[in-house]
């Protein structure tokens, strides 16, 4: 169903460095870039779609995130929830919501919350039991 996901970023490297031990944490690889030259890119497991996808606005305007929009990465375990988290706010997100179940959503719903940098709301979840 999704293709890939875009995030706006004010700062390309910056976002690249905030990222890549969040998405390490979880296991996806990143795109190669020079297959991805205007964007910074992580892929599936499998290497393939979906994407997920950062990148400065081609108009050239400042990049802002939206109220009430958030993207969430699949977590392949709890125990990866915790490192991404712990990732992201050690690379200098804020805190929107620490690991734990949540089961307002369902009984396994095990996720964590965190704003990037550039303030775009991302949430880890793992929905398999402990």
């Amino acid at each position: 169903m999704i293709s890939h996901v875009t995030l706006g970023t004010k700062n390309k490297a910056g976002a690249r460095a905030f990222y890549t031990p969040v998405m390490a944490a979880l296991g996806y690889p990143p795109r190669d870039p020079a297959k991805s030259k205007q964007f910074v890119m992580w892929t599936a497991r499998d290497g393939g779609r979906p994407f997920f996808v950062l990148a400065e606005p081609f108009d050239g305007q400042e990049a802002s995130s939206g109220n009430g929009q958030m993207i969430a990465l699949l977590a392949p375990s709890r125990a990866a929830v915790d490192a991404a988290h712990a990732a992201a706010l050690a690379g200098g997100a804020g805190n929107e919501g620490n690991p734990g179940l949540r089961p307002q959503y369902h009984e396994n719903y095990y996720g964590a919350y965190f704003r990037d940098p550039d303030g775009n709301k991302v949430c880890v979840v793992c929905h398999d039991p402990a």
